[in-house]
């Protein structure tokens, strides 16, 4: 089969389409012919020489995709050679074929054509067991989301609202903030031009943090009391002095997740809780997959290029 390859760190010319041997599903896996696979900051990361799959992971990047099942290993269940389906991967999504657990595949959802499925299942399983399973957001309460015209921000956005709370939303144009807006956030902040912690009167119940070090000491400021600030990339540095003063006075919490190293077991979890509250909103119509373009898989390099300058709403997708 083939696959994007990293043979050494680099630009995005660093991303080789290669001939690799094909993958064998072990037991309590599915091999799944790839029809599409979402592009994540975390492909990048990779591709840069700082972000090293877990081990017994496939070397390639890719941490989701969707395709049909083409072969089951010994002891699965509950699937067929056939089914369409999308899977959270631990790496290897850039490829022809990948193996995964079988407790980290999903059905692809009533509605969602199979190409656009490739961008669901780490933005769901992200969004879902950060704000919803990490920080508990209830109805009433409000969620701020930085990034909010990401692939992860589009997502979060109208699973906020969903739950009924109130969504607050930072990116870094009028547009990207008009099209958070269209899916339902509430209150929009430009950060080239505005200290969101100022402008949220009551505070973030809860915040969901793509930045980091950078935003640490205005993610603090801007929490409500008993609020839950949840960060899930460094895009903005991984030091910064933390003022526990300021957490105790407000009873608040930090926490600090990834999902890529997790064991199997505890992305299964998450997987089936995803299965459960996401994909009926997707059947029904108030939650969208945002897909912001679609490139061949072989050219890996050029979407990287796109998620690198920043100018994308959603996601990347990369089709066989």
């Amino acid at each position: 089969m083939r696959a994007i390859t990293i043979p050494e760190p680099g630009g995005p010319e660093a991303l080789v389409w290669a001939e690799v041997p094909d993958p064998v599903p072990a037991g309590g896996e599915v091999l799944v012919e790839v029809a599409a696979c979402g592009v994540n900051r975390a492909d990048v990361l990779q591709r840069q020489g700082f972000y090293d799959p877990p081990p017994g992971a496939s070397p390639y990047p890719g941490l989701e995709c969707s395709g049909t099942v083409a072969a089951l290993g010994p002891g699965v269940t509950g699937w067929r050679v056939g089914d369409e389906v999308c899977a959270l991967l631990s790496g290897g999504g850039y490829a022809e074929r990948v193996a995964v657990p079988a407790g980290q595949l999903l059905p692809v959802p009533a509605g969602v054509d199979l190409v656009t499925a490739g961008a669901l299942p780490e933005v769901a399983c992200t969004v879902w067991s950060n704000v919803f399973m990490t920080a508990g957001l209830r109805a009433g309460e409000t969620l701020l989301v930085h990034g909010g015209a990401s692939g992860i921000g589009t997502l979060a956005v109208q699973l906020g609202k969903a739950a009924g709370a109130r969504v607050a939303v930072t990116a870094g144009s009028a547009a990207k903030l008009e099209r958070c807006r269209e899916l339902g956030a509430d209150i929009l902040i430009n950060y080239r031009e505005q200290d969101f912690a100022a402008e949220l009167s009551g505070g973030a119940d809860v915040i969901l943090d793509i930045v980091g070090a950078k935003y640490l000491e205005r993610n603090v400021r801007a929490l409500a009391p008993g609020g839950r600030l949840v960060v899930i990339g460094l895009q903005g540095g991984v030091k910064a002095e933390l003022n526990l003063g300021a957490l105790l006075a407000k009873r608040a919490s930090v926490t600090a997740t990834s999902l890529r190293a997790r064991p199997s077991a505890g992305k299964a979890e998450i997987v089936a809780a995803v299965r459960e509250h996401v994909w009926p909103l997707l059947a029904d119509g108030r939650v969208r997959p945002v897909v912001d373009r679609a490139l061949p898989l072989a050219e890996a390099g050029e979407a990287h290029r796109v998620m690198e300058a920043s100018g994308h709403v959603g996601k990347i997708v990369l089709t066989r």
